[in-house]
């Protein structure tokens, strides 16, 4: 049954737990009706990647199309209580990336790996292996570092994924070259569930450390990052995440006190 979506600066963002999100996300994978059914995705939505998404027209339309877009980040859970919406809990790609790794677990399963660099995959690989030895790596692939990918590398990227033919490809690029990659590719790719999970892979693989319960439970996730990355994530911590908020300050003065709560479409947010 679907649950609701809420508006947040113009993107339908599901007010369901962690929990429902996992559930949708097993009933994709557990889903036989349509064998040929390929290229379900979710996003992953917090203050910097909205706020960037409205000068990307393509990031703008890859989140638009997600068939499940998550709050990530404390600035979507505050944007919803400015607003009097329902969004209680943060949804991260590593709770996404957790659960998945859990559920195909009991059953089997199997993972493609797209992204990051050879030897933080190879730590996945080995640490996958450890905790979860019923899912099987069937490939991993660390891309050429460029802005964009040429059509060629494209198409070997997608022709080598359908070769392993996986239940499960995580991608991890960083926002917006992610989204955007699974949005242009999405409908050649053989997986029931196309996963933008970022930094997730450096968390998993322990390059980078994974914050503390007491940072993630206050909202504060993003602080030991800048901290240790002050050069790269000044700007979307200082500058984005402001400018969000002062942008559902000025929808929630515009639309009155009423919250922005609308149905899911279809497939945008399906909790069992």
């Amino acid at each position: 049954m679907p649950t609701d979506t809420e508006r947040i600066t113009g993107y339908q963002v599901t007010t369901s737990n962690h929990l429902e999100c996992l559930d949708l996300i097993d009933s994709w994978l557990d889903d036989k009706r349509d064998e040929g059914q390929r290229g379900r995705y979710f996003v992953c939505a917090n203050p910097h990647s909205l706020e960037v998404a409205r000068k990307d027209g393509e990031f703008s339309k890859a989140i638009a199309a997600a068939d499940l877009v998550v709050p990530d980040g404390f600035g979507i859970v505050l944007a919803s209580r400015l607003s009097k919406g329902n969004i209680r809990e943060r949804v991260t790609g590593t709770m996404l990336f957790l659960g998945v790794c859990r559920a195909l677990n009991v059953g089997g399963g199997s993972f493609y790996f797209l992204g990051s660099k050879e030897a933080t995959l190879d730590r996945i690989v080995k640490r996958l292996a450890a905790e979860y030895p019923n899912i099987r790596v069937v490939g991993t692939c660390s891309p050429p570092f460029a802005e964009e990918f040429s059509a060629e590398t494209d198409n070997s990227m997608v022709e080598n994924i359908n070769r392993a033919n996986p239940d499960v490809l995580w991608v991890g690029m960083t926002a917006p070259k992610q989204e955007k990659w699974i949005f242009r590719n999405r409908n050649r790719i053989n997986a029931r569930l196309l996963g933008p999970i970022g930094a997730a892979f450096d968390f998993y693989a322990g390059t980078v450390k994974y914050p503390s319960p007491w940072f993630r439970e206050h909202g504060l996730e993003w602080l030991p990052r800048l901290l240790r990355q002050p050069r790269r994530l000044w700007r979307r911590n200082l500058v984005s995440g402001p400018m969000f908020l002062a942008r559902v300050l000025l929808d929630r003065r515009s639309a009155g006190s009423k919250p922005h709560n609308n149905a899911a479409r279809p497939g945008a947010g399906v909790a069992r």
